[in-house]
């Protein structure tokens, strides 16, 4: 992979530490990050895609194939629902490299059912994996990157969580979820230069091997994925973006608030709300509010406005 004219996409001096990067979406992103000049940390706990399982083999072979290929790398097989894993694994960066630059929250597994015949176990179990093993990846590496003054984390969220889909509403919840941890962190973080982003792929990996009629698996291949990943890891990288991202199309996804409209507090409110509700959901003017605050602002300035006129 060639680094092309834009420095912004050279890693050089840079640490990442990878999850979920034995195989597929995660490999990818490891060598990509690898072949730019950043040291790597492997991170696989090289379980099932149901999450059981384990072995440091599948991160070795990708920290061998960074070695052949003139990079450096080191593996590690903590799970990211396991905190004390986690901040040991922050420790081997750290202790290596003397800091961490990029996180890249990848790992996760699948349990997918109907919500009607899901276990509960399987529903806690995705949530746990997907979002408290982000939280306890980012936690770990959250004051690091507050006192270098410097930090790049990747979410890796889903259409399935933006979206929705058939059978995968303990996936689903997870990876919006994710979404909610950006919103806040990127506005926690900004003031130490640290950007928070998420990353949708649609790829064809072990997590999505069934979904893909056979003759489109060649176009999703999760390297058609990395580029986004890179920019949203680069020093120049957005804060606060959901970038969306499969077969070489690339995408953003927004949180909107429409204009709304203002009924005031009244015995026939939930009446008028029901009779004019294509008005409050009418796209027209809608925004991307930098923060929750911004809502209320909006219902403020509208009760307002009537007050005047009233």
């Amino acid at each position: 992979m060639s680094n092309g004219s834009n420095s912004n996409l050279d890693f050089k001096g840079r640490v990442a530490i990878v999850t979920g990067a034995g195989g597929g979406l995660g490999r990818q992103h490891a060598l990509a990050l690898a072949a730019r000049g950043a040291k790597v940390v492997v991170n696989d706990l090289g379980g099932a895609r149901d999450g059981s399982g384990g072995s440091v083999s599948a991160a070795q072979a990708v920290v061998d194939e960074i070695k052949a290929a003139g990079g450096e790398a080191i593996a590690n097989g903590a799970s990211v629902t396991d905190f004390e894993a986690v901040q040991a694994m922050v420790k081997q960066a750290v202790d290596a490299w003397g800091r961490v630059d990029i996180l890249v929250n990848n790992a996760g597994i699948l349990r997918d059912k109907s919500f009607a015949k899901m276990d509960l176990a399987d529903f806690k179990l995705v949530v746990d994996v997907h979002l408290m093993g982000a939280v306890n990846c980012t936690k770990a590496v959250w004051a690091l990157m507050n006192e270098q003054k410097y930090g790049r984390i990747v979410m890796t969220t889903s259409s399935t969580g933006l979206y929705g889909n058939f059978g995968q509403s303990n996936y689903g919840a997870a990876k919006l979820a994710l979404v909610g941890l950006m919103q806040t962190l990127s506005i926690e973080g900004a003031k130490n230069d640290i950007r928070v982003n998420c990353l949708a792929p649609t790829a064809a990996t072990r997590m999505t091997e069934d979904l893909f009629p056979k003759e489109m698996l060649e176009a999703f291949r999760p390297e058609a994925v990395v580029p986004a990943m890179l920019v949203l890891a680069a020093q120049d990288a957005p804060n606060r973006t959901i970038l969306c991202a499969g077969a070489g199309t690339f995408e953003a996804a927004h949180i909107t608030l429409t204009q709304g409209a203002w009924l005031g507090i009244e015995a026939d409110t939930p009446e008028q709300l029901a009779a004019r509700l294509s008005e409050v959901t009418d796209r027209e003017g809608e925004a991307v509010p930098q923060s929750g605050a911004a809502q209320g602002a909006n219902e403020v300035a509208k009760g307002m406005a009537n007050a005047k006129r009233g």
